[in-house]
């Protein structure tokens, strides 16, 4: 089956093929800079918090000394 490389669109062999789903070592690399360089970004849905509390205040509980 042949599927494009995503980078150049280049019409490769999935199966088989060291490099996939891209064509070559050089299109491997490119993405891979393109996602360290941030051109690349996933999406994240960012909920406001629920209360003033911190976030080291949800996971410890206090201690307070009485056992």
């Amino acid at each position: 089956m042949k599927v494009p490389c995503p980078i150049c669109r280049k019409m490769v062999n999935h199966q088989g093929n060291p490099y996939r789903p891209f064509c070559s070592e050089r299109c491997k690399l490119i993405d891979l800079e393109s996602w360290m360089s941030q051109r690349y970004r996933v999406p994240v849905d960012e909920e406001p918090p629920d209360s003033g509390e911190s976030l080291a205040d949800q996971e410890a509980p206090s201690s307070n000394g009485n056992h």
